[in-house]
């Protein structure tokens, strides 16, 4: 009964003011942010002449899917998934190897340089050669419009070393090294068998990270291929965008309008198509997401 007591006297009248406004404040936010893409589908199942007057609101009018039957009714879109998905799948591989190797290596207080290596990597952070030089690196080292051009050019995230870094530093124990190293255990050995399973939320947010980069991917692959029957889903959108907008010189006004408003309705529906594989992929990651990121970045 005291507990009761001291319990609701603890909580202040402004508190309780202040908790509620909180509330409210988040709750609107939240709406602001999430209707946009509530929108985006309502209107993606929606007549594209009620989208175009501003007649929808909060559920879909008119429901049609022609707009969703031609974009999968395009077999470059079929293409571009595969190989967006193949980019994406064989590119965040590699940049885990590279970027999990990496920030263990510069943990490790025993290695030599250490030092120089953290700031040689931040000094790209803030320095790079530019578009022009990477892509003649890339055209000199013969992967241009290749299937390496897309994986190998951003083997790792300088800002992404400095999580793993961090995380490995804040969570693994230099006694547990100290210990394995007496027991005989090589380094490869610690490093596969014991640092990593250790690190699981940790490498979530990497493979979060780096998928999320490669499925958006839209420079790296308008730079560097030129085969159309290599293009990622991304460039693929574009190219369907590009030639359904109207052409004033060529098409009267009736066949403006109606073009125009084909376009408005796959616009919607390509939003939708491109975005659902990383809004699948998000809810296994994230309950990782706060824990990886969080713990990675308390150190500078």
């Amino acid at each position: 009964m005291k507990h009761k007591l001291s319990k609701n006297k603890s909580i202040k009248p402004g508190d309780k003011v202040f908790d509620v406004v909180n509330t409210l404040l988040l709750v609107v936010i939240f709406i602001i942010i999430l209707y946009p893409l509530y929108y985006i589908v309502i209107a993606s199942f929606s007549d594209p002449d009620l989208v175009l007057t501003g007649r929808i609101f909060l559920l879909p009018k008119g429901f049609q899917l022609e707009s969703y039957k031609k974009v999968f009714g395009n077999g470059e879109i079929m293409d571009g998934y595969l190989h967006t998905i193949m980019y994406a799948a064989v590119g965040t591989c590699i940049n885990l190897a590279v970027t999990l190797a990496a920030g263990y290596a510069l943990s490790r207080p025993d290695l030599r340089g250490r030092k120089g290596f953290t700031l040689f990597f931040v000094f790209t952070m803030f320095f790079g050669g530019g578009t022009v030089p990477t892509y003649m690196l890339v055209r000199n080292l013969h992967l241009l419009n290749t299937f390496w051009a897309m994986v190998i050019p951003n083997a790792m995230s300088v800002w992404n070393l400095i999580l793993c870094r961090n995380f490995f530093e804040s969570n693994i124990p230099k006694e547990l090294l100290e210990v394995s190293q007496i027991d005989g255990c090589r380094n490869d050995y610690f490093f596969f068998k014991i640092v990593l399973p250790l690190s699981k939320a940790l490498i979530a947010v990497m493979v979060l990270f780096y998928a999320v980069w490669h499925w958006n991917s839209y420079m790296q692959p308008l730079l560097y291929l030129s085969d159309r029957s290599k293009y990622p889903l991304q460039l693929v959108l574009k190219n369907i965008l590009i030639s359904s907008q109207p052409d004033a010189s060529l098409a009267g006004m009736t066949d403006r309008a109606e073009m125009y408003k084909q376009t408005e309705m796959l616009k919607y529906a390509l939003v939708v198509v491109s975005s659902v594989p990383m809004i699948v992929l998000y809810p296994f990651v994230q309950k990782y997401f706060v824990q990886g990121v969080m713990v990675g970045s308390v150190k500078g």
